[in-house]
């Protein structure tokens, strides 16, 4: 009779894993379908008026009206909290001409602040109507200026075929214009580039620096100001500094 019994004693101890392995799965089951009830309760909460855009903070704003930009950012729409998006909110911000860089905080429940970054002018030039506008670094037209802004001009030398070339071939005079110095950017009238890169720095004296390429500026800076300090220079005279360390200053043109 023992031989007998022998086969039930090991289907039980077969049989007792496949019960503990079913056990598992109604365990794992109830656990995902409770992690998905959450997730969906979450989203449905989160997405209740309580959670959208009631507030909006815009500043940095100088150019550009926080009304136009309220509107085109789509956060007067009062979309959920969790559906603003910076990258989306830039994108729409970016047709604004003024508009460099914006930074979006949340501060739950309900409020954004956007921060805003404008383009700085650091010149002006005029486009091939000959209208005046403001550029920025970068050499970005910036919209139009009045005739009588104190700013370099920028004049690109060739523009024959570029009719804004300031963001393109002439793009190293607003480089230039943009880091001018304090010690004698008032004196600059006139930042020209030619269609081979080589800058050079009208006075209001007039005397022109010769810059070169807009490569080593400080050391070109450094230079421009020592010969303004401790030479006399006269109206038409041209000082080349394309080398800083090896100066040459010629007489004006013959005429």
């Amino acid at each position: 009779m023992s031989a007998r019994r022998a086969p039930v004693a090991a289907t039980g101890r077969r049989a007792a894993p496949r019960r503990r392995g079913r056990a598992l799965v109604r365990i794992l089951l109830v656990v995902v379908l409770g992690a998905a009830t959450l997730v969906a309760g979450g989203e449905w909460l989160i997405r209740q008026s309580y959670f959208r855009v009631r507030h909006v903070h815009v500043v940095g704003l100088v150019h550009e009206s926080s009304a136009a930009v309220l509107a085109a950012s789509g956060l007067d729409a009062h979309p959920p909290m969790i559906d603003v998006s910076a990258a989306e909110v830039s994108r729409h911000l970016a047709k604004f001409t003024w508009i460099g860089h914006v930074a979006v905080s949340k501060h739950w429940p309900d409020t954004i602040d956007l921060t805003v970054r404008e383009r700085v002018a650091v010149a002006v030039a005029f486009d091939a109507r000959h209208r005046l506008h403001f550029v920025d670094a970068a050499g970005h037209e910036l919209g139009r200026a009045p005739l009588r802004e104190n700013l370099p001009t920028l004049d690109y030398l060739h523009p024959r075929h570029a009719t804004w070339p300031y963001a393109r071939a002439g793009r190293a005079a607003a480089l230039v214009a943009g880091q001018l110095p304090a010690a004698f950017a008032a004196q600059v009238s006139v930042v020209t580039v030619d269609r081979h890169g080589v800058v050079t720095l009208v006075m209001t004296t007039p005397v022109r620096f010769v810059l070169g390429p807009a490569t080593q500026l400080h050391a070109k800076f450094v230079a421009i100001a020592s010969v303004i300090a401790h030479e006399t220079l006269r109206p038409g005279d041209v000082v080349d500094v394309t080398v800083p360390g090896a100066l040459a200053v010629n007489g004006p043109p013959p005429s």
